[in-house]
């Protein structure tokens, strides 16, 4: 079999397979291959340990090896592109990459994220054109949607319940025996590939919306002098409240998959409103926290302009060193605006990668008594390790302190969002 992209999906998958089966790991990335063989994953989602357990993995970049492989799983990402609309690209080129090897009898299964009926719309006439096959006939489609949480140690690849999909009612019963030989936490047969597809968009769609509700309250609670926290602190002890926190939405799925969904819905002739709404309010929320920082400081008499501000995290989400449509760049974009000199500082990061994706180069620790405000951007243990004491001795007398992610206990911080 075939794992086709070794990201934070596709490399797990590859080495649980790999534990047990002839598997080959296939990527363009060469030095995400080279890291790979030297028996490190820079993502953290596997440990060296486990990488040199799959002993029947082979990592390659030479097409010529997939052509001996009967299951092709494709695992490359889906984002969208500078105008919100979903982006096909890797996708399209894996499929085009797999038809070129394709066989009679072969499997292809998509892991990507997509809208319900790119499956067999967009991907399947890529295989059939590429390899002179007919799709349910000479071969099979399966779908089953991925579904990694990055830095999560607790809630894994095989304790996680897999859905699975196929074509036919053969090849489904395929698919699911695949995934349930390596996923202890089971699997749920979708009767459908559109079923499957439409499942994993609407999982990131629901706490999208659900986080857009709690920061569109946050947003009216700060205009009632109210704090957030202490509302949803109450408002918890209720058994059925759902224990949603405002912040900042991005990262690899609930910044992006609901564009998937709208897409499809506006191709379709839907225009959808909800889930628009709490796109817009959530994207917005970066260039809310610089202005709220902003107004607290000039509250303080700090001169704004030339200004200088340290935010701390980069990353998407805490404790792992993913930066993928990380929105931390919002705050750092429209401080700069203000004509603020803005340090950024994420022990997580590789610099490289922050340079080359947003033009970000962070530093390697920040200047004790330098900083007119500081931003707790994420939430990294590292971080709440420093205490309000600690990461207020980064601060210059006076500077603002702003919580966004309610890293410190009510009171110790400035604002919070």
């Amino acid at each position: 079999m075939a794992v086709i992209g070794l990201g934070y999906v596709g490399l797990p998958l590859a080495v649980e397979f790999g534990r047990r089966f002839d598997t080959v790991g296939f990527d363009i990335n060469e030095r995400r291959l080279v890291e790979l063989r030297r028996g490190h994953d820079s993502t953290l989602e596997t440990t060296d340990d486990e990488l040199a357990a799959a002993a029947r993995l082979i990592l390659t970049s030479n097409v010529e090896d997939l052509r001996r492989c009967t299951v092709f799983i494709v695992t490359v990402p889906t984002p969208i592109d500078e105008h919100k609309r979903p982006d096909l690209g890797p996708l399209l080129r894996a499929s085009e990459t797999v038809g070129r090897v394709l066989k009679r009898g072969d499997v292809v299964i998509y892991e990507s994220t997509v809208y319900p009926g790119a499956t067999e719309e967009e991907c399947v006439p890529i295989l059939e054109r590429l390899s002179g096959l007919r799709f349910n006939e000479d071969f099979f489609a399966g779908y089953s949607p991925e579904r990694i949480n990055p830095g999560d140690k607790l809630h894994r690849l095989t304790t996680i319940r897999k859905v699975t999909s196929g074509s036919t009612p053969e090849a489904a019963e395929f698919v699911d025996r695949l995934y349930a030989s390596i996923i202890t936490a089971g699997t749920h047969k979708a009767p459908s590939i559109k079923v499957a597809e439409a499942a994993k968009v609407i999982e990131n769609t629901q706490r999208d919306l659900n986080i857009g509700l709690v920061n569109e309250l946050a947003l009216i609670f700060n205009r009632l002098g109210i704090d957030t926290g202490d509302v949803l602190e109450a408002a918890g002890t209720k058994w059925n409240f759902l224990p949603f926190r405002p912040g900042l939405v991005g990262g690899h799925c609930i910044g992006v998959d609901p564009y998937y969904l709208t897409h499809k819905a506006q191709a379709v002739g839907y225009h959808p409103e909800l889930i628009l709404a709490g796109r817009r309010l959530n994207d917005r929320m970066g260039a809310y926290v610089a202005s709220e920082l902003i107004k607290a400081m000039m509250r303080r008499r700090i001169q704004v302009n030339g200004a200088r501000v340290l935010v701390m995290g980069l990353t998407f989400k805490e404790d792992c060193p993913d930066i993928r449509n990380t929105r931390v760049v919002d705050i750092v974009n429209e401080l700069c605006e203000y004509g603020v000199t803005v340090d950024v500082w994420d022990p997580w990061v590789n610099a490289g990668e922050a340079r080359h994706e947003y033009g970000i180069d962070p530093i390697a620790a920040p200047v004790p008594g330098a900083y007119d405000g500081i931003v707790i951007a994420v939430a990294h243990n590292s971080f709440r390790e420093l205490g309000a004491r600690g990461i207020r001795e980064l601060g210059r007398d006076p500077h603002v302190l702003y919580d966004v992610k309610h890293v410190l206990p009510a009171g110790e911080s400035d604002v919070r969002l």
